[in-house]
């Protein structure tokens, strides 16, 4: 009988990751020298260690495998020799061995026979170059990880099936999803703008208000929609900031942003230069810039209007102020007047503002808990209080409070008694 080859490549597993100090080797530097910090990892695995064993004819009665090399990847596991010598002391007549290599060498148990452990139970690597390893060592660890999510299989809670990990995306909360339901999902969410609902779809995530960054909408929809993902969510958060601007430029209408490094209280703090365009406007009547002392025009107008109104039909006084100011401009001003006024009093008639950003939100139909489509808070639409989002109708439900039993405002309908 010939003696047999074999080449066994054994990839360092652990069942959680563990800690792992990479030191300098300081064998071949001077004393006087200071020793650099060690990095600390968190790795699930480390690069396999490979080893080239010769069987002989009569393995494992008689005689054990002969062990021709060991090369652990990228030179990162010291005393070789010592492994060796492990491994060969493993072997008993009549035995085999292979497995017992195999798991020795797989489940990280030969760490603490190489003294590669400390008192914590961490590994404590040496090696002349630690950030080199430890860049290898990060790389490995994820390679590894990869592989073993691709081939495991994992339950979607969208479809409610199995699914192999070659076809399903883990997100950075850990929650796990096929690809064709998350594709779906997001992409709803992102035609209907509604970019706050782009996130993990497990239920703790979507309490917390989880979304998702960039990088993993990049992996699950295609350019076209992650384009318009990052415009709206650019969109969104310059609505949240109540300094910000839109250019008062029909045609233009980009974003303006409030200066910085202008002190309050001297007028230039309204100053506003849209980066589209370059139209400089005031912040409060949206009109051309007319310098830091000089009144915003619609303080002038509105002064003019009630002045105008408080005479009587054709006085005097009326009529001298048609002559001044053109009968028609006077006539303009008034009926705008009068219709910001009309629309005041509706908002405040028929709409509630929202207590987080102050958008005003008109129902239909339905109860009193709303919640803002801008800001997301919660709060109730009869009094306009914020309420608690995990328990928005403990509002509605304690005796005592103003809204108590008003979820839902009913209107008597005497005709229906008739």
């Amino acid at each position: 009988m010939k003696n047999k080859s074999l080449r066994l490549e054994i990839p360092v597993e652990f069942g959680t990751p563990r800690t792992v100090h990479v030191e300098e080797d300081q064998s071949d530097i001077q004393t006087n020298s200071a020793a650099a910090p060690p990095i600390a990892l968190s790795l699930s695995s480390l690069p396999p260690v490979t080893l080239n064993v010769v069987l002989p004819a009569l393995y494992p009665i008689k005689n054990p495998p002969t062990l021709t090399s060991i090369r652990a990847a990228h030179f990162w596991l010291p005393q070789i020799p010592r492994l060796h010598q492990a491994l060969t002391d493993l072997w008993e007549p009549g035995e085999g061995v292979l497995y017992n290599w195999i798991e020795f060498l797989r489940s990280g148990e030969f760490l603490d026979t190489l003294s590669l452990l400390d008192d914590n139970n961490d590994i404590r690597i040496i090696h002349p170059s630690p950030p080199i390893l430890t860049k290898v060592l990060k790389e490995s660890d994820a390679s590894s990880s990869f592989l073993r999510f691709t081939h495991n299989s994992y339950p979607c809670s969208i479809c409610l099936s199995t699914v192999r990990g070659s076809k399903c995306v883990q997100l950075s909360c850990t929650h796990i999803f096929c690809r064709p339901c998350l594709e779906d999902f997001w992409k709803l969410c992102i035609e209907e703008g509604d970019v706050g609902r782009v996130g993990c779809p497990d239920l703790a995530c979507v309490k917390d208000g989880r979304e998702a960054d960039a990088e993993e909408v990049a992996r699950v929809v295609t350019q076209d929609c992650m384009e318009r993902w990052r415009s709206l969510k650019i969109k969104r958060n310059l609505e949240r900031d109540p300094s910000v601007i839109h250019c008062p430029m029909a045609f233009c209408q980009t974003p303006v942003l409030k200066p910085t490094g202008v002190e309050e209280g001297t007028g230039w703090e309204y100053l506003r230069s849209c980066p589209g365009c370059s139209f400089s406007f005031c912040a409060l009547c949206r009109r051309t810039w007319h310098g830091p002392i000089t009144p915003c025009r619609i303080a002038h107008s509105e002064k003019l209007v009630l002045e105008y109104l408080s005479t009587k039909e054709g006085s005097r006084e009326r009529e001298a102020m048609e002559k001044r100011y053109g009968r028609r401009n006077v006539l303009r001003l008034v009926g705008e007047y009068e219709e910001e006024q009309a629309n005041k009093s509706w908002k405040e008639a028929s709409t509630m503002a929202c207590p987080g950003c102050s958008v005003h939100v008109e129902k239909s139909a339905g109860c009193n808990h709303m919640t803002c489509a801008k800001c997301g808070q919660h709060f109730c639409y009869r009094c306009g209080a914020k309420i608690k989002a995990l328990n928005p109708y403990v509002h509605f439900s304690t005796a005592g409070e103003r809204c108590y039993n008003k979820l839902f405002d009913f209107e008597r309908d005497e005709e229906m008694f008739e």
